[in-house]
């Protein structure tokens, strides 16, 4: 079973619950209806890595693309820790799945597609004020905040537990902002977590294939 790192340990997710069109701007880049509930999905713990593949150099429907994501851990059904992720998809894959009305484990589930850094402890007061940033190369290619998000993760907790039993360790990705893209072999990423002007985590990942 894979780990993350959250306050000088290692804790294991028994699954990560994603969230899927919580940026306006990102539903509207890929052609998306804005949701009026979040739109929920699971990847399970195999998926969890710590290293950035671009998916092989084989046809173009198996290269992942990157979505930067603001991430929380669960501790006691509560947000208690923050970190970056990388939600991985491979969008043509998906959009196939998405047009014939099948589910999208193919394209969303694989080994690797959630790339997560290390986590820090934050408090509930704190949540509304932070932000993620994500570079490749040094040129920033995603910004977001909590105050963008159609459900804030205090509304997402509430959502997930209606339905979903959620374990100590558990990972929240709480969706994505505009500026996503195809993650390329050789390019250098860093995704960093701030709390107002402070960065709280920041994670570097060179790409492999």
């Amino acid at each position: 079973m894979k780990t993350v790192r959250y306050l000088n340990g290692d804790v294991m997710p028994s699954k990560i619950i994603c969230v899927g069109r919580n940026y306006v701007a990102h539903a509207k880049e890929l052609g998306n209806a804005v949701p009026t509930e979040p739109v929920v999905f699971i990847k399970p713990n195999s998926a969890i890595s710590h290293t950035l593949s671009s998916g092989g150099s084989s046809p173009s429907e198996d290269v992942n693309h990157y979505e930067g994501e603001l991430c929380f851990i669960v501790n006691k059904g509560q947000l208690s820790g923050v970190g970056f992720g990388l939600d991985l998809t491979k969008r043509q894959i998906q959009q196939r799945l998405k047009e014939a009305g099948l589910p999208w484990e193919r394209a969303k589930s694989f080994d690797g597609a959630a790339v997560l850094s290390d986590f820090v402890s934050v408090t509930n007061s704190d949540i509304y004020r932070l932000s993620m940033t994500l570079e490749i190369d040094g040129h920033i290619v995603q910004q977001g905040n909590v105050e963008q998000m159609l459900f804030k993760p205090e509304q997402i907790l509430s959502e997930i537990k209606t339905f979903l039993s959620l374990e100590d360790g558990d990972v929240i990705m709480t969706g994505t902002p505009k500026g996503v893209g195809p993650v390329v072999e050789g390019s250098e990423y860093t995704g960093t977590v701030s709390l107002d002007d402070n960065i709280l985590v920041q994670a570097n990942w060179t790409v492999n294939n």
